[in-house]
């Protein structure tokens, strides 16, 4: 415990500080003298006690020099007074030549647009770079931005569960012809049901079904008003009208009403200096996986967990209390499970479940927030069968009631054998 500074993750006086990095799945490659900028740019959020920033990198692009099939992106992060917070990497990018014309399969499912994902949907005109127009997420509402743009979760929508206000998703590859829902990730607004067409020299094709990929051109069409399409007007998103005949199978679009789509990455770096005086850099930033594992049980358990990143100089925190830890590797930690006792006030704590969020905490006093919480829940034995004289006495006992001391040593007793088990937090 550093003089003067608290390390015990739940009593921290200040929020969390966080670092996302927002960025497109794929970066289309630059031939030549051209320049073809990532597109959407990447962006740089941060948060937190005394922290408020974005930036947009706009000038990035990769040559063709460059024979990466993948890579990712790297941002340095450094104080005013030049002191580093710390490195982030973004996750990995997928290099392509051109959009995939090709009706895609499953041997190029990373190129393939998928329910439940993230994507991102801009509208430029004429191809040129000074048009472009993202859709955001702004007051509640929706706008074309030049500036900022918003990641959209992409779920297919069970059309014939139309009727309800609570629609039903479905898994797998967003196809064309299919109705979809665009919700922004970070305020939950939604745009109304959408059909997604393909769009072909300014015409949305009507009769097509393959998946959605990578940078497609496509319309959205208003599943409950087929005439009228998702469109832009300078900065402001309208319905575009359009005139459908008997048996049409293409339909001719505006410039404001063709989007590009492409699938987007979210990756969050998440921790707190509290009130120590932190003087190295954060990264690398601890990651936890899902793969935790419980060995033991009674008065002794043991919890293994899983990542990258992992050293020497990190404890794992139940809840307030410090856990005797030890470093197995860079990805695995083994820690001892502390007794039940430590989080309840008194006997009477013991018949319910208890649940404490995971962290680790550098020697330093850095606190890494997991996604995970550990639960403790009680498992009471049901009473035995009576058996001979013992049985009988045993039997008297139950009619006349135990003693309040020996039944809370034996709800304690059971307590101890209790099963653990591991929850997601949302």
């Amino acid at each position: 415990r550093l003089p003067g500074t608290t390390r015990e993750p739940g009593r921290q006086p200040h929020p969390d500080q966080s670092v996302t990095i927002l960025h497109a799945k794929v970066a289309q490659k630059s031939y030549g003298n051209e320049k073809r900028f990532f597109c959407p740019p990447p962006c740089v959020y941060i948060s937190g006690h005394g922290w408020r920033m974005f930036a947009c990198a706009k000038s990035l692009y990769i040559s063709d020099q460059d024979k990466r099939k993948h890579f990712r992106l790297l941002l340095r992060l450094f104080l005013g007074n030049g002191q580093e917070v710390g490195s982030f990497q973004s996750r990995m990018i997928k290099v392509i030549s051109k959009p995939s014309q090709k009706r895609q399969s499953m041997k190029n499912a990373d190129l393939c647009i998928s329910s439940g994902s993230r994507v991102a949907l801009f509208n430029r005109l004429r191809s040129q770079t000074v048009s472009t127009r993202y859709l955001s997420a702004d007051r509640g509402g929706f706008i074309a931005s030049a500036r900022q743009w918003t990641a959209f979760t992409i779920s297919l929508v069970e059309d014939q569960c139309a009727d309800q206000r609570d629609f039903v998703l479905s898994e797998g590859f967003i196809c064309y012809g299919c109705v979809v829902q665009l919700v922004c990730t970070d305020s939950g607004v939604a745009l109304p049901p959408l059909v997604i067409r393909k769009v072909n020299k300014q015409h949305a094709i009507l009769d097509v079904d393959e998946p959605v990929s990578q940078l497609h051109k496509c319309a959205f069409q208003f599943r409950d008003d087929p005439q009228t399409y998702l469109c832009l007007s300078n900065d402001t998103i309208i319905q575009h009208q359009v005139r459908l005949t008997f048996r049409v199978i293409k339909v001719v679009l505006n410039d404001g009403s063709c989007w590009t789509i492409i699938g987007v990455e979210a990756v969050e770096f998440t921790f707190n200096q509290g009130l120590a005086c932190i003087q190295t850099p954060v990264s690398p930033v601890l990651y936890v996986s899902v793969s935790l594992q419980v060995n033991g049980g009674g008065h002794v358990a043991m919890l293994e967990i899983h990542g990258e990143n992992f050293s020497p100089l990190l404890k794992v925190w139940f809840g307030n209390s410090e856990a005797e830890t030890m470093f197995k590797s860079p990805k695995s930690l083994l820690c001892v499970v502390p007794d039940v006792s430590v989080f309840s006030d008194g006997w009477h704590c013991l018949r319910r479940i208890i649940t404490v969020p995971l962290s680790l905490v550098r020697s330093d006093g850095l606190v890494y927030r997991t996604s995970f919480s550990f639960t403790f829940t009680p498992e009471l034995q049901p009473a035995l069968p009576a058996r001979g004289a013992g049985g009988g006495k045993r039997e008297e006992e139950m009619e006349g009631g135990q003693d309040g001391d020996t039944l809370l040593d034996s709800i304690h007793q059971e307590f101890t054998r209790a099963n653990f088990h591991l929850f997601m937090q949302s």
